[in-house]
Protein backbone atom coordinates (compact mmCIF):
# COMPACT_ATOMS: atom_id res chain seq x y z
CA UNK A 1 0.00 0.00 0.00
CA UNK A 2 2.77 2.28 0.29
CA UNK A 3 3.40 2.75 -3.72
CA UNK A 4 1.19 5.36 -3.68
CA UNK A 5 1.16 8.90 -1.77
CA UNK A 6 -1.10 9.69 0.81
CA UNK A 7 -3.05 12.41 -1.13
CA UNK A 8 -2.90 10.12 -4.25
CA UNK A 9 -4.91 7.42 -1.74
CA UNK A 10 -7.34 10.29 -1.09
CA UNK A 11 -7.76 11.22 -4.72
CA UNK A 12 -8.70 7.57 -5.88
CA UNK A 13 -11.02 6.85 -2.58
CA UNK A 14 -12.84 10.10 -3.06
CA UNK A 15 -13.22 9.54 -6.74
CA UNK A 16 -14.91 6.12 -6.09
CA UNK A 17 -17.16 7.57 -3.19
CA UNK A 18 -18.28 10.46 -5.70
CA UNK A 19 -18.93 8.01 -8.48
CA UNK A 20 -20.96 5.91 -6.39
CA UNK A 21 -22.84 9.61 -5.48
CA UNK A 22 -23.45 10.31 -9.36
CA UNK A 23 -24.88 6.63 -9.76
CA UNK A 24 -26.95 7.26 -6.70
CA UNK A 25 -28.05 10.74 -7.70
CA UNK A 26 -28.79 9.99 -11.54
CA UNK A 27 -30.80 7.12 -10.54
CA UNK A 28 -33.10 9.26 -8.36
CA UNK A 29 -33.09 11.91 -10.53
CA UNK A 30 -35.07 9.47 -13.04
CA UNK A 31 -36.96 8.64 -10.28
CA UNK A 32 -38.38 12.78 -9.55
CA UNK A 33 -38.34 13.48 -13.03
CA UNK A 34 -40.32 10.42 -14.78
CA UNK A 35 -37.47 10.13 -17.00
CA UNK A 36 -36.59 6.27 -16.75
CA UNK A 37 -33.94 6.67 -19.45
CA UNK A 38 -31.46 8.29 -17.08
CA UNK A 39 -31.33 4.67 -15.34
CA UNK A 40 -29.46 3.89 -18.17
CA UNK A 41 -26.97 6.24 -17.05
CA UNK A 42 -26.75 5.47 -13.84
CA UNK A 43 -26.32 1.29 -15.55
CA UNK A 44 -24.03 2.89 -18.03
CA UNK A 45 -21.74 3.63 -14.80
CA UNK A 46 -21.40 0.62 -13.40
CA UNK A 47 -18.42 -0.51 -15.62
CA UNK A 48 -16.47 2.39 -14.74
CA UNK A 49 -16.72 1.83 -11.02
CA UNK A 50 -15.51 -1.76 -11.73
CA UNK A 51 -12.40 -0.21 -13.31
CA UNK A 52 -11.76 2.55 -11.02
CA UNK A 53 -12.16 -0.83 -8.17
CA UNK A 54 -9.84 -2.71 -9.75
CA UNK A 55 -6.72 0.15 -10.17
CA UNK A 56 -7.67 0.78 -6.35
CA UNK A 57 -6.90 -3.15 -5.60
CA UNK A 58 -4.22 -3.41 -7.80
CA UNK A 59 -2.46 -0.09 -5.84
CA UNK A 60 -3.28 -1.95 -2.74
CA UNK A 61 -1.72 -4.68 -2.98
CA UNK A 62 1.78 -3.00 -4.55
CA UNK A 63 0.99 -3.63 -8.07
CA UNK A 64 2.38 -7.38 -7.63
CA UNK A 65 2.87 -9.72 -10.73
CA UNK A 66 0.53 -11.72 -9.59
CA UNK A 67 -2.49 -9.45 -10.15
CA UNK A 68 -1.72 -8.00 -13.63
CA UNK A 69 -5.14 -10.01 -14.70
CA UNK A 70 -6.57 -7.24 -12.78
CA UNK A 71 -5.09 -4.69 -15.00
CA UNK A 72 -6.62 -6.25 -17.92
CA UNK A 73 -9.82 -6.63 -16.64
CA UNK A 74 -9.41 -2.77 -15.45
CA UNK A 75 -8.99 -1.67 -19.49
CA UNK A 76 -11.79 -4.13 -20.23
CA UNK A 77 -14.09 -2.46 -17.94
CA UNK A 78 -12.94 0.89 -19.24
CA UNK A 79 -13.59 0.00 -22.42
CA UNK A 80 -16.92 -1.20 -22.01
CA UNK A 81 -17.67 1.45 -19.66
CA UNK A 82 -17.14 4.20 -21.93
CA UNK A 83 -19.49 1.91 -24.52
CA UNK A 84 -21.90 1.75 -22.00
CA UNK A 85 -21.92 5.56 -21.52
CA UNK A 86 -22.20 6.58 -24.97
CA UNK A 87 -25.15 3.96 -25.41
CA UNK A 88 -26.85 5.81 -22.06
CA UNK A 89 -25.94 9.18 -23.54
CA UNK A 90 -28.00 8.38 -27.40
CA UNK A 91 -31.02 6.68 -25.27
CA UNK A 92 -31.54 10.20 -23.11
CA UNK A 93 -30.88 12.11 -26.22
CA UNK A 94 -33.60 9.66 -28.23
CA UNK A 95 -36.20 9.59 -25.11
CA UNK A 96 -36.12 13.65 -25.06
CA UNK A 97 -36.30 13.61 -28.67
CA UNK A 98 -40.01 12.02 -29.26
CA UNK A 99 -43.11 13.54 -29.73
CA UNK A 100 -45.56 13.58 -27.10
CA UNK A 101 -47.79 10.79 -28.81
CA UNK A 102 -44.75 8.64 -28.89
CA UNK A 103 -43.53 9.34 -25.20
CA UNK A 104 -47.35 9.02 -23.85
CA UNK A 105 -47.15 12.58 -22.87
CA UNK A 106 -50.55 14.06 -23.80
CA UNK A 107 -51.55 17.87 -23.93
CA UNK A 108 -53.52 19.56 -21.73
CA UNK A 109 -56.66 20.62 -22.97
CA UNK A 110 -58.26 24.00 -23.43
CA UNK A 111 -61.10 24.53 -22.31
CA UNK A 112 -62.08 27.83 -23.70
Amino acid sequence: MHVLSIPTWVIHVSSVVEWIAAIWLIWRYAEVSGNLAWRSLSLGMLPALVSAMCACTWHFFDNPASLEWVVTVQAAMTVVGNCTLAIAGWWIWRSSNKSPQESGHQEPLNHD
